[in-house]
This record gives structure tokens, C-alpha cells and sequence, in this order.
């Protein structure tokens, strides 16, 4: 069975005065049906980047964009003109989850209008009628009645993010892209959300984009992670795989840089500073912070090599 979602060799380019920034630099993954992969690495490694050329919601100052993403096997969204694209994918085959709900709302338009419009501008749907499906999906997402007329300064953080989640279900995706969507809340309402999250993937069959720099929230709701840095995936695998046994250096260095409630562990850093995406280093974009690096790895890029069952990794020192 095809994967509900393949991307091959997806490059996503911005230009700037300085030079092109390269944000997504030749990545390539899957999406199994049902399943959920965590995008996980600091901030500014191309995450969102990524899920941007995905959804096709460019910047103006594009420089480069091609790529392949092959939508159940059969459709290349990258083929499809703009308008077929807003009208047959975006919100009705992948939705998203924007990060901060606190500006993804706009604070003079009710939340029951902000809710109900993609169903009226993409399904012709009656303003009645739409209202009434997004009361439905509002309380889907456990929120009561009254929250259809009230404006976003009137809601918790958590109830916002819960609003935000409902406005990605309503046209039923079969691929919700989540980008950071606990950043900005306490404990608690995270793992509210977090537990909101699972069950509307088990009950609504839901495929998952998780985007995270927290590895702890990604270990809770990934079945594979993909590990980003300076723009490019240096390791993707089961989850369990890469957190028992990652093989990247940076892999490596992330997990261990996560506290645990173990007392004797002693938490990771990685020395030095992100790439310079304008003018990253040669060979191995990380080779200026691994402790292992080689002359090989400042000078010839590493291949992708199969270091275990589904289990792909990014650097010479795997690569024999």
C-alpha cells in the first residue's frame, strides 16, 4: 500500500538581499496512513519551512520550489495549478494546525464565523447550515455551545488552541500538519491538547505532520520521527528506533540534552551555533559542531544509508 503522503527531493529556497536562504535543501519522506511523524530540531532548521512548500503557502520572495509531493500514491500536488490546489487540498485533503493560536484568529470576527468559513468558501455551503456543523465540531473538540459568538480575547489559550484544531477538521482532512501546537501554553492545557490530539487520531483515522523542537511532546504522539538540521533530514526512523538507538551525531546530542527524572543523567549541549543557511558549511552541515567529524565530512556531503529496518540515517560515520 502507497503511503498517503511522499515527498522527494523537496527544495524550498527564499531570497534576501544577502543571498538565498536554502530552508529545505533536497528532503524526501513518508506519510503512512493513520500514522503520525514528528519533524523534529531547533529552531530555524527548516521545519516549517517545510510543511510551507507542502501546503503551498509560499512568501513572495521564493527563490526556488520543486520538489515532488505525491498525495496516495497518484497525485503530484506540485503539478497542480494554484487554484485547483486551494480548491481540492488545501483545508479538504491537508489542513493545518497553525503555530500560536493567539494570532491565527482574527480578534473582530466570531469564532463560529472564523470556523463555519472554510466550509462556505470552498463548499458553497449555507451560512445556517455551516454554523451548524461548526457547533458540531466544536464540540468535538470539547468546547460548549456559547463559544460560537464569542470573539478570541473572550477564550482561555487553551480553548483558542482547541478553536484552532476544530477549524482544521472542519472540511474532514485526512492530513492534519501540526505546527508547535502547545507552544505558548502551561502544562496542564499542553497535555489537555496533547490528549485532544490522539483521540481525534484514532477516531477520525487522522495522519499527522507533528512539528516540534520539544523531543519529550514528539515521543508521546509519533510512531516515526525525522531529526532536521541546517535544512536537511540526518536521521529518520521508528520512534522507538530513535530514541533507544539514534545514530546521528546530532541525534545523538539532541535526545541526551532532554532533563529526565533520572538524577544521575547529565543533560547534552552541542557546542557552537545553527548553519548559516545563505552559505552553509561544505560536506556534512553539522561537521562544525561533531565531536567526530572527519575531512571527509568538512569536505563531500554524506549519503543517506538503511542502518536498520526503515531506519535512514545521514553521515559517514555510518556510512562504512
Amino acid at each position: 500500500m502507497a503511503p498517503i503522503l511522499e515527498v522527494k527531493n523537496l527544495y524550498l529556497y527564499y531570497r534576501t538581499r544577502k543571498g538565498d536562504v536554502k530552508a529545505v535543501d533536497d528532503v524526501s519522506f513518508t506519510l503512512e496512513k493513520g500514522s503520525t511523524l514528528a519533524l523534529v530540531g531547533e529552531s530555524g532548521c527548516g521545519k516549517s519551512s517545510t510543511v510551507i512548500a507542502i501546503t503551498r503557502l509560499l512568501p513572495r520572495n521564493t527563490s526556488r520550489y520543486e520538489g515532488k509531493v505525491i498525495l496516495e500514491g497518484k497525485t503530484d500536488l506540485m503539478k497542480l495549478d494554484d487554484e485547483t490546489f486551494r480548491r481540492e487540498i488545501r483545508w479538504r485533503k491537508i489542513s493545518m494546525v497553525f503555530q500560536g493560536a493567539f494570532n491565527a484568529l482574527n480578534p473582530v470576527i466570531t469564532i463560529g464565523d472564523q470556523v463555519a468559513e472554510p466550509l462556505i468558501i470552498h463548499d458553497n455551503v449555507p451560512k445556517e447550515e455551516a454554523l451548524e456543523r461548526a457547533k458540531k465540531v466544536l464540540e468535538y473538540v470539547r468546547l460548549p455551545d456559547y463559544v460560537l459568538t464569542r470573539y478570541p480575547h473572550e477564550l482561555s489559550g487553551g480553548m483558542k488552541q482547541r478553536v484552532v484544531i476544530a477549524m482544521a477538521l472542519i472540511m474532514n482532512p485526512d492530513i492534519v500538519i501540526l505546527d508547535e501546537p502547545t507552544s505558548a501554553l502551561d502544562v496542564i492545557t499542553q497535555a489537555n491538547i496533547m490528549n485532544l490530539l490522539k483521540r481525534l487520531k484514532k477516531e477520525l483515522l487522522l495522519s499527522y505532520i507533528f512539528i516540534t523542537h520539544d523531543l519529550s511532546l514528539a515521543s508521546e504522539l509519533a510512531d516515526r520521527v525525522a531529526v532536521m538540521y541546517g535544512g536537511k533530514l540526518v536521521e529518520v526512523g521508528p520512534a522507538e528506533e530513535i530514541y533507544n538507538n539514534p545514530k546521528h551525531p546530532y541525534t545523538v546530542k539532541l535526545i541526551g540534552s532532554v532533563p529526565t527524572l533520572r538524577t544521575d543523567k547529565k543533560l547534552e549541549f552541542i557546542p557552537g551555533t545553527p548553519p548559516n543557511l545563505i552559505n552553509p558549511p561544505p560536506g556534512c552541515r553539522f561537521h562544525p559542531r561533531c565531536p567526530y567529524a572527519k575531512d571527509k565530512c568538512r569536505k563531500e556531503e554524506p549519503p543517506v544509508v538503511e542502518v536498520g529496518k526503515d531506519h535512514y540515517v545521514m553521515c559517514w560515520l555510518n556510512s562504512g
